[in-house]
């Protein structure tokens, strides 16, 4: 799982805030990496206005701000789904 964003967004680290709270140190199930949009043209493309947005590459799916704990926990429990 990916969180799109850009250095010094204050939307971006609000989001890191609420997904860290979703998910305990030892919760090895899920890994978010933090991608900066800046470094691929097509991301800047399709994001650019949307971030900070949850990104999964291997559905393609993503939940794009704002949302809160119970909307990550919604979006990750319709990606074990598919």
């Amino acid at each position: 799982m990916l969180l799109l964003g850009t250095p010094g967004c204050h939307l971006c680290e609000e989001a890191e805030a609420i997904i860290e709270t979703c998910f305990s140190q030892d919760d090895a199930q899920l890994v978010i990496e933090t991608v900066d949009i800046a470094e691929q043209t097509q991301w800047q493309a399709d994001y650019a206005v949307r971030i900070p947005v949850l990104y999964h590459p291997a559905t393609q799916q993503d939940l794009g701000w704002p949302f809160d704990r119970n909307d990550i926990n919604e979006f990750i429990s319709g990606l074990s789904n598919d």
